[in-house]
């Protein structure tokens, strides 16, 4: 639950304007008995206040957020469904006012704040709680009830993802019917929202296992992170290319090594897995040839990592228990402590910022002894990314081997399809694989005869 608001804050009214500024809470009342469950509110009447009474949201410390040209803020939501902003403990009515009063920071001739669609609520944007209940509470109603006015609530990081949404559904009704399944994915990804750690208790065989969890920090458990972990650039750049591929999730090893004098992971290699998950009798196979790639280099097995093509790049239920198992695996191997890293690659997934993957490293703390049959604790794990100076022969083959082996899957990536308005499948995949990139610049020609053979395989 959030703290209660300090002695004689400073309650800021900018935004107050707008269409989705905040009732009073005597308005808010007033409204409510008036209308009821039965009757529709406007959207202006969906406040935070109406979320948090129907349980939609709850308070807590740090769970707002807006990103806006490279800056982020953090804010605390109040029971009272007013914001706090976490740098200077200002307290703002709204999220317009806040989004206004963060975005003039650092854009003084921005005029609003594009509240509901800017303040995101644990990742989320608040818009979506919206529509949510607007279809737990008045199934019946118009849509445009939420939408009515927010196409000018995007704010300039999250104007492009908006609009590639609107845009993209729009030609799906008038002349796109290929991008069909794309925006039907988009839509069950919004309802996928993540659940906190501290909501799962004990172990319950009827809960899903691929409910996904919330990050931990290790200072939020009052822990330190027992190692430091740095990774190459060419780890990123293979394993982002092998989660582009297919619609389908796609697993794969981490090698590299582990010095135990300065406890330092360092990861050097991927190792894709070139099988299909279900694929039960094949595995063995690619394992076995992963194991002897390890050998021949002089590496260490130090993780692995899979992908969430369509969802947020957060480990499940199922992922926590994998993590905690490999862990267990790896640590009895040897006499000493050997960390195992754990990766998440996101690639299509519509929340992400911009057209970059979202890659999540995370590692697993044992529930308490008291409590052994709880959940394992997921937490975010602090990554050095280290830039290589070339892309290796090694990382190149192994492309080639990739776009072989999903040559004719019935799972293969549409890249001709349009992610956006302006861009393709493939151009989002290139634009994403150059956040990797080695300081040699001719790595674009390389990777140029790589996108080639994609192009052949539609």
């Amino acid at each position: 639950m959030g703290s209660e608001p300090p002695s004689s804050p400073q309650v800021v009214e900018e935004g107050a304007d707008e269409e989705d500024e905040e009732l009073s809470g005597a308005e808010d009342a007033d409204l409510r008995a008036s209308s009821g469950r039965g009757s529709l509110l406007t959207r202006r009447g969906i406040t935070l206040r109406v979320l948090l009474k129907d349980g939609l949201v709850e308070p807590g410390d740090g769970i707002l957020s807006i990103h806006y040209l490279g800056k982020t803020f953090v804010g605390d939501l109040l029971n009272d469904g007013k914001i706090r902003w976490v740098e200077t403990g200002q307290i703002f009515n709204s999220p317009s006012a806040w989004a206004t009063h963060c975005k003039r920071l650092v854009n003084p001739a921005k005029k609003s704040g594009c509240g509901w669609a800017s303040v995101r609520y644990r990742g989320q944007k608040l818009v979506q709680y919206k529509t949510t209940w607007l279809h737990k509470y008045q199934p019946s109603a118009d849509m445009s009830l939420i939408s009515e006015g927010e196409d000018d609530e995007m704010g300039d990081d999250d104007e492009e993802e908006g609009k590639t949404t609107m845009l993209v559904e729009d030609k799906n009704k008038k002349s796109k019917p290929e991008l069909h399944d794309i925006s039907l994915v988009q839509r069950r990804d919004r309802e996928r929202i993540p659940v906190r750690y501290c909501t799962l208790g004990t172990r319950d065989a009827a809960r899903d296992p691929h409910t996904l969890v919330e990050l931990s920090a290790f200072s939020a458990i009052n822990r330190f992170q027992p190692f430091n972990v740095a990774v190459s650039s060419n780890v990123l750049l293979l394993m982002d290319f092998h989660c582009h591929l297919t619609t389908s999730e796609v697993v794969g090893y981490l090698g590299g090594r582990w010095d135990t004098n300065t406890q330092l992971l360092t990861v050097l290699r991927a190792f894709p897995c070139r099988t299909r998950l279900a694929d039960k009798d094949a595995a063995p196979a690619v394992e076995e040839e992963i194991c002897q790639n390890l050998f021949m280099r002089g590496l260490s097995l130090v993780g692995w990592y899979h992908s969430h093509p369509r969802g947020p790049a957060l480990p499940s239920l199922q992922d926590i228990d994998s993590q905690m198992d490999h862990q267990l695996r790896l640590q009895g191997s040897s006499n000493g402590f050997q960390p195992c890293l754990g990766i998440i690659c996101g690639p299509y997934y519509h929340g992400n910022q911009g057209v970059a993957s979202t890659i999540t490293p995370f590692w697993v703390v044992p529930p308490p002894e008291q409590r052994p049959n709880d959940y394992g604790i997921p937490v975010a794990v602090e990554v050095t990314y280290v830039q290589d100076n070339f892309l290796t022969t090694d990382v190149l083959n192994e492309m080639m081997l990739l776009v072989e082996f999903y040559r004719s899957a019935p799972d293969l990536v549409q890249f001709s399809q349009m992610w956006s308005p302006n861009s393709s499948v493939l151009d989002k995949i290139k634009a994403s694989l150059s956040g990797h990139a080695p300081k040699d610049q001719a790595y674009a020609q390389i990777l140029e005869h790589v996108y080639n053979q994609l192009r052949s395989t539609q």
